[in-house]
């Protein structure tokens, strides 16, 4: 029996086509994923991603327990309100999970982790406590809902929605946050444009959602979120990265911080370490789509794609692909797709901000004769 959010029931009544999503029945699209994608891209669009998990962090240990499991330092969180993100590592510098980090006022911090991950991620977070002796509160908060609002009109959207949402939202800077009331809201997202998340009790969700709707945010799926992300660079948990890699071979380094004096899970075995692999974004040359697991062969070794898709914006196919280091962004690589060996270029991502292409001097390179 698949899992669903309080907001299954508009879902349905919107025609979205359901698919299971790690466990939990979530619309992968309301009709067309390709305008959904737009919407976003040049408007405003909104997510159900009440399937993510919120788990808040209490008690005076607070700060030092999470110095000690991210391997990002919470210390950077200077004032209320601030979020960072961050990797959370076993011991041998495996990705346990990704996450973001809110610091909230005195001695308590809010995670918002992966949706398949939250039963071993609270697991491991207890064990991180026991075997520390931290003295620290780590809840489960099951009772809230989130909505995410995407795109260059999606604060303006939000506001003439909750107008009252303005005076409290409107200073915010890029991953900040703030309560009213009993709403959370974060300028964060997972799509590379603007916008806010909105973490709200779940009995209130459904009214959000149709106040939204009723200012011009478009309702969008699974599909349009994975191919915004992706164009953004931004990776995938259970694809790009898992317990079996190190962020330094999964384009994370920078969430990283090995400054002296701080003894993170998983730091020895980074300090250790010598990576032989990068995470780089590909550009196909011509037709065809990149998809996960396809081979790559490179002048340095044998790769693989993690995530691939087709770019609405650039008109291209994309992907993220594990890559001997060696490989560096410009270089040419060939892709076995279906049995066919099809020429890429490797790009740095992200591939697109702002709506924006990044990558359009390797598309002119890739379309000479």
């Amino acid at each position: 029996m698949l899992e669903q959010t309080v907001l299954n029931g508009i879902h349905r009544e919107a025609g979205a086509k359901l698919v299971d999503f790690g466990g939990w029945e979530m619309p992968l699209h309301y009709g067309s994923q390709i305008e959904e994608h737009h919407a976003v891209r040049r408007a405003a669009g909104m997510f159900d991603v009440s399937h993510m998990r919120v788990v808040e962090v209490l008690g005076g240990d607070a700060r030092a327990f999470l110095r000690r499991a991210l391997a990002n330092d919470v210390a950077k969180l200077a004032a209320p309100g601030r979020a960072l993100y961050s990797c959370m590592l076993n011991e041998a510098g495996g990705v346990v999970d990704d996450l973001v980090c809110y610091a909230l006022a005195g001695d308590a911090y809010r995670l918002v982790v992966n949706a398949g991950t939250g039963a071993k991620d609270l697991a491991w977070l207890g064990r991180i406590a026991r075997e520390g002796g931290f003295a620290v509160e780590i809840a489960a908060r099951p009772d809230v809902a989130i909505i995410a609002v995407q795109g260059p009109e999606a604060r303006a959207r939000c506001w003439q929605a909750f107008p009252a949402l303005r005076a409290g939202t409107e200073a915010l800077v890029p991953f900040a946050s703030a309560f009213f009331r009993d709403w959370f809201v974060a300028r964060t997202g997972y799509t590379g444009e603007d916008g806010f998340e909105i973490v709200l009790p779940g009995p209130l969700a459904a009214m959000a959602w149709r106040a939204l709707a009723r200012a011009g945010v478009r309702p969008c799926g699974l599909g349009a979120r994975d191919t915004l992300r992706l164009e953004a660079g931004l990776n995938l948990y259970g694809q790009d990265m898992d317990e079996s890699t190190s962020p330094l071979e999964s384009g994370l380094g920078w969430t990283v911080d090995r400054r002296a004096g701080r003894d993170f899970v998983g730091r020895a075995a980074l300090d250790a370490s010598q990576p032989t692999r990068a995470l780089r974004g590909l550009v196909l040359a011509g037709d065809g789509v990149l998809r996960a697991h396809q081979r790559i062969s490179t002048d340095h070794g044998e790769g693989e794609v993690t995530s691939g898709t087709f770019s609405p914006t650039l008109a291209r196919s994309i992907a993220l692909a594990r890559l001997p280091a060696a490989v560096a962004p410009g270089d040419r690589v060939s892709v076995d797709i279906r049995g066919r060996r099809l020429a890429a270029v490797v790009v740095a991502p992200p591939f697109v901000r702002q709506g924006k292409s990044l990558v359009d001097s390797h598309l002119t390179q890739e379309s000479r004769p």
